[in-house]
């Protein structure tokens, strides 16, 4: 018996050691039976030992309040992929409520009795989203959509008996407003048909009689309309005037239902909170006196106040605005980061929200306007590390070619390291979007361990400094924001503690091709260059992305169908130009990925390996438009620290 104990307490410390440690027994990792690897050199278990730490960061989201108690449901991952947690106090133990394989998008308390939730959830990362019913007294799970083809999660109705969500299901690529009882799985029926993928359901009328849609046609352009909820009837309230394009960013109605709030950049460089009488359509502007753009807001039950974010230079600033004096009233003042989330409860004090900064990772907080106590919900492991010690960023400034002034976001290493230290360039993708001071998770392991310095540019194209700024790389645009990082190489060479013979470059999705693009304009001047789900061929990229997206993406990229359009796409795709990568590259990508198809990966791979430089391939099959699962996560941070070591700091 004692032989058996002990033979049992042996498999079961085998059983419960890290998959690096396993490894470790045969002195390198093997990577899971879903990842392909191609020219990537085996890796140590070593490596996966020193940077573990830095592998074990968790975060967490606001996701719901509960109507009637003060819990909440958040998103968090104690395992593989996030997954629904409820929480019943601050700092509560967290309860998870879903067990996927899948990530979980987050979940959204039925409103009046919160007696269930709805969440959804795809396969692979294919981002055909289901949604489903978490009945909370039973455990029970209802499948409430088709299955097949892609849907939104939705919005409630103010009695909570009804959901309006979108679905691509009638033609697979029309986003179709559908309304559902989700008590009642028959009851899901066509609601009203639109043409293209950017419709998006906003708010119920008090009355439940209307739905306030927004109708997305770019980034600079967007409608919004009201829909009978009973009928489908559509009607726009916002028609083009002249021709500026006017963007409105989220719209909900005032509880008299006379009116909206709404986000929008009418008559401004910056995106502003104002008000929308119904009846007249006058538009009545709150936030006059920020020069920046509101990016979130939500709206008190008893419609008395509203909390809004704005983005002042990359930072999330929290506001409170009194609906009736149309005055602020001070909050306290929270640590520089971003803000996510807003969430007012129902018993119209607690104001949740999500906040992340450079030096601790994502969180759960709110904040009573009575009081102005702050609570903290979540406290998120750190993989034991003391990230209050972590660089923080620097804003830092350079001149374009054309004189233009472009920013970004520099993290210098410790003070440890001298002399001239190595950089990476990291490059968001959107391009409507911006890089912005948060929480680096992994990629302190380059600051601390490595002495490499990270910098984060918004070239011109990114949201965040004026609707101008975000026209400037539009179509035959494309290639001035490729001369921003060339003159982000310029201005690297002047700094004394930076080294411009060092300078790796990386970006995801538009990012992607940027890091490409970059590879081919600068080969001589940087020493490698990352590619994730990155955009290799403009015209195929155009030609087989989801055919929801197709027609939104045209709109900033050009048309591939006018033969004008077409030629120049091409002239400047990297894979056309790929001939002049003369550094090594590394590329990845999911199999499933919706938005850029996976052959964008494989044709740059197979055109740069002509080139006899290295080339390192990385894909996983149960992955979409980057990676989500935990092991697929670290594997390609192994082999991208090995990359780091091999190319950039050799």
């Amino acid at each position: 018996m004692r032989f058996l104990s002990l033979l049992f307490a042996t498999l079961l410390v085998v059983f419960l050691l890290p998959s690096f440690m396993v490894a470790a027994q045969t002195s390198v990792i093997t990577p899971n039976e879903n990842l392909v690897l191609e020219g990537i050199p085996p890796i140590p278990a070593t490596l996966a030992e020193k940077v573990n730490r830095y592998t074990n960061f968790r975060s967490a989201g606001l996701s719901s309040w509960h109507p009637v108690r003060r819990e909440m449901l958040i998103s968090t991952r104690f395992a593989d992929t996030p997954q629904v947690h409820l929480l019943k106090f601050p700092l509560g133990s967290r309860q998870q409520m879903t067990f996927f394989p899948e990530r979980v998008g987050g979940g959204s308390f039925q409103p009046t009795q919160g007696d269930y939730f709805i969440f959804s959830k795809d396969i692979g990362g294919n981002e055909f989203n289901q949604n489903y019913r978490y009945d909370l007294a039973t455990g029970d799970i209802t499948l409430l959509t088709d299955g097949k083809s892609k849907n939104s999660r939705g919005i409630w109705s103010n009695d909570g008996d009804h959901m309006i969500y979108t679905s691509t299901r009638r033609t697979g690529k029309d986003n179709d407003f559908y309304i559902i009882d989700p008590k009642n799985t028959q009851s899901d029926r066509l609601l009203a048909q639109v043409e293209g993928g950017g419709w998006m359901p906003l708010d119920w009328s008090p009355d439940d009689r209307q739905m306030l849609a927004m109708e997305y046609v770019s980034v600079n352009e967007s409608y919004l309309w009201l829909v009978d909820t009973n009928s489908g009837e559509k009607k726009l309230i916002t028609p083009k005037e002249g021709t500026d394009k006017v963007s409105y960013g989220g719209g909900l109605f005032s509880k008299d239902g006379k009116g909206l709030y709404v986000i929008t950049d009418r008559d401004s460089e910056f995106s502003r909170l104002a008000y929308v009488n119904l009846a007249t359509f006058k538009h009545t502007y709150l936030t006059n006196h920020i020069p920046w753009d509101v990016e979130d807001f939500d709206l008190t039950e008893d419609g008395k106040y509203l909390a809004f974010v704005t983005n002042e230079d990359g930072a999330s600033i929290l506001h409170l605005l009194e609906t009736t004096t149309k005055q602020e009233k001070p909050l306290p003042k929270l640590p520089v980061g971003q803000v996510y989330g807003i969430t007012w409860h129902r018993n119209n004090e607690d104001l949740g929200f999500t906040l992340v900064s450079a030096r601790f990772t994502a969180d759960v907080y709110s904040v009573n306007i009575r009081t102005n106590k702050v609570e903290r919900w979540t406290e998120s492991e750190t993989g034991g590390l003391n990230t209050a010690n972590f660089s923080d960023a620097e804003l830092v400034r350079w001149q374009s070619f054309d004189g233009r002034t472009i920013s970004g976001f520099l993290y210098r290493p410790p003070a440890k390291f001298s002399g001239k230290r190595p950089v990476i360039i990291d490059i968001h993708g959107g391009p409507e979007g911006q890089s912005r001071p948060s929480f680096l998770g992994r990629y302190n392991y380059y600051l601390n361990e490595l002495g490499v310095a990270l910098l984060f540019p918004n070239v011109r194209g990114s949201t965040g400094y004026g609707k101008t700024f975000m026209t400037l790389d539009n179509a035959y645009k494309r290639e001035d924001s490729v001369r921003d990082i060339g003159a982000l190489l310029d201005w690297i060479a002047t700094q004394p503690d930076l080294d411009k013979d060092r300078i790796l470059v990386s970006g995801g999705s538009y990012g992607g091709y940027m890091s490409l693009a970059v590879a081919t304009k600068y080969s001589d001047r940087i020493r490698a260059a990352i590619d994730i789900v990155g955009i290799s061929n403009f015209v195929t990229f155009l030609e087989n992305t989801e055919s929801y997206r197709r027609d939104l993406r045209r709109v900033e990229y050009g048309d591939e169908r006018d033969p004008k359009m077409r030629e120049f796409l091409l002239k400047i795709s990297p894979v056309n130009n790929a001939s002049n990568i003369k550094k090594p590259l590394f590329v990845i990508h999911g199999q499933n990925d919706p938005r850029v198809p996976l052959r964008e990966a494989e044709q740059i791979v197979e055109t740069v390996r002509k080139n006899n430089v290295p080339v390192w391939y990385l894909m996983a099959k149960d992955e979409g438009h980057g990676f989500s699962k935990k092991k697929n996560i670290d594997f390609q941070f192994y082999a991208t620290v090995m990359f780091v070591k091999e190319y950039l700091l050799k």
